[in-house]
């Protein structure tokens, strides 16, 4: 049975990189070493790899994948620091100003 993963990267300016991959060591490697100039890491390493997930099946590691795509970096932050009561309080609303969490002081 392949394995996949769902990653999260961090990047060195704090923004993060979302992807999918079978080879979860080789791919970092890769983001690392800076092999595609045209890859949106090339000029944010170095980079942290934060989070990582196992699926079994394809098809369910691309659909996580573009779920936590749309996140926002918080959120994919505090996924990685399982925080799920962040994670619920940014899923909440995406808006701080229009939240009834004061998400600034953070």
């Amino acid at each position: 049975m392949k394995t996949y993963y769902v990653y999260i990267l961090k990047c060195n300016d704090g923004l993060t990189y979302t992807g999918v991959t079978n080879n979860i060591s080789r791919r970092f490697k890769e983001h690392q070493k800076g092999l595609n100039q045209s890859c949106f890491t090339f000029k944010r390493r170095p980079l942290q790899l934060v989070f990582h997930q196992e699926f079994n099946d394809i098809n369910q590691a691309i659909y996580f994948e573009k779920k936590i795509k749309n996140w926002s970096a918080k959120k994919k932050l505090a996924l990685a620091d399982k925080n799920f009561d962040m994670l619920q309080i940014l899923a909440e609303c995406r808006n701080a100003t229009h939240s009834k969490y004061n998400l600034e002081n953070e």
